[in-house]
């Protein structure tokens, strides 16, 4: 994916979400073992650059970084740094930071930090209420200008809402579990999580039923990830709250202005997806069909 950069890839569990991990099933499946930590060939791909000589990822497209491990991971403490080079001579992208490991994010910012880089969103996964009182107190109190929170999967009910009310936290994911022995996701945690966000303004995206989905009582089998989309959005609990301003600046240090940014461009099949909220719009790759019936 156009919007997926993967420096490192394998991973140690480390929570009740990572008990059915997709990268572990994925790589299991090709004969691979997902515990096996290593740099990819890829590490340098927000520099890359086409043959006219622009950037593959251009001036403000938001980058998920660390899809197959973790970002904050203590096995990638020597490619980090490099990592973080990268991400701050792309001062006019985004990137999205995810990590079950914040005790561990503070010991790893690069040096002239300070509070944060105005093109780092920094978010956390809490699967349950015991992640989300674990590790929501230490996302507050962190030096970044964006942050976030991921509940996916989503595995009980969570009550946020006084995180939420310090207004610090500007946009929060879920989504149900997938592949091998995907647990249920409740469409009531859904609800109240998108209700909490409403009542604070803050964003909010259901991005994907996950395959085992219970909605009035009633237990669905969806292991269509497209049709898992489609359901979240036709679920019409997303909310858009409050602006998540990010000023990206060229190599001399100027904010770009926002006509010159990247702006998403959507496929009729993508207008009824529960992600297009958060998403950089289809690459154009060619490999879906634009004119599926929506």
């Amino acid at each position: 994916m156009h919007d997926i950069w993967n420096p490192w890839h394998g991973c140690i569990k480390a929570s009740e979400g990572c008990d059915n991990c997709y990268m572990y099933f994925l790589d299991s499946i090709r004969g691979e073992d997902g515990r096996k930590i290593y740099r990819t060939g890829n590490f340098d791909y927000p520099l890359q650059r086409r043959r006219s000589g622009e950037y593959r990822v251009m001036s403000g497209e938001l980058i998920r970084v660390c899809m197959t491990s973790d970002f904050f991971l203590m096995e990638a403490d020597a490619w980090r740094p490099d990592a973080w080079r990268i991400m701050r001579e792309r001062c006019d992208v985004k990137f999205f930071l995810l990590t079950k490991r914040p005790e561990r994010v503070e010991q790893s910012l690069p040096p002239g930090w300070n509070e944060g880089w105005d093109n780092i969103f920094f978010n956390v996964t809490c699967e349950n209420q015991k992640r989300a009182d674990e590790r929501l107190p230490i996302l507050l109190d962190l030096p970044f200008k964006h942050k976030g929170v991921m509940t996916a999967p989503l595995l009980s009910a969570i009550d946020m809402e006084k995180y939420l009310a310090t207004g610090v936290i500007e946009q929060v994911i879920a989504g149900g579990e997938n592949y091998n022995g995907a647990r249920s996701c409740d469409f009531d945690w859904i609800r109240s999580l998108s209700l909490q966000c409403k009542r604070m303004d803050v964003n909010f995206c259901f991005i994907e039923t996950g395959t085992n989905f219970i909605k009035d009582g009633k237990r669905y089998h969806i292991p269509d990830k497209r049709v898992q989309s489609e359901m979240a959005f036709k679920a019409g609990v997303n909310h858009v709250g409050k602006p998540i301003e990010f000023h990206l600046r060229d190599p001399l240090g100027f904010e770009i202005e926002k006509e010159y940014l990247h702006k998403p461009y959507f496929q009729p099949s993508c207008m009824r997806c529960g992600s297009r909220q958060i998403c950089n719009g289809c690459s154009r790759c060619g490999k879906c069909n634009p004119q599926r019936e929506i």
